[in-house]
């Protein structure tokens, strides 16, 4: 490891008007587009960002998520997502995004993200320092919550 590990990413968002469905909550893409956010952010603070992307032409590519929508979120909301890193290895990395409310947890995303080079179409290894800071977070992170790794049901 590097050392001490940066702090889980933690941000907030405000729903828009154009975010809410005909139920009057927020629409399930939302969610994740929230989620991407949080995503986003998490790559930023480990070194996979734009300028990263624009530079190696790699990136993070999702192969595989799992939402799970508890409760709803009305309008004008300011919703909170904290990000885990439940484990990272040579070329992917797991993580789970929790969506609060009032402190009440409302959704959770499970993902599945693959370093990819862009240019060769496939799989490549972290960069060493991003490799680095990703394994700092996932062993700071207590491992996975309890509902990581369900299936539907």
């Amino acid at each position: 490891m590097s050392g001490s590990a940066p702090a889980p990413p933690e941000h907030a968002y405000r729903v828009r008007p154009e975010w809410i469905d005909y139920n009057g909550h927020l629409s399930e893409a939302y969610y994740v587009l929230l989620f991407g956010y949080a995503t986003d952010a998490l790559m930023d603070l480990v070194g996979l960002d734009a300028a990263y992307r624009a530079r190696t032409g790699c990136s993070l590519y999702t192969v595989e998520a799992h939402v799970r929508y508890l409760r709803e979120v009305g309008p004008d909301s300011e919703v909170r997502v904290a990000t885990r890193v439940v484990s990272a290895g040579a070329r992917k990395v797991r993580l789970c995004h929790e969506m609060r409310l009032d402190g009440e947890l409302r959704a959770t995303e499970e993902l599945l993200a693959v370093h990819v080079d862009g240019a060769a179409g496939r799989a490549a290894p972290f960069p060493p320092a991003a490799a680095a800071r990703l394994a700092d977070l996932a062993a700071g992170s207590g491992g996975p919550p309890d509902y990581a790794g369900r299936s539907i049901g």
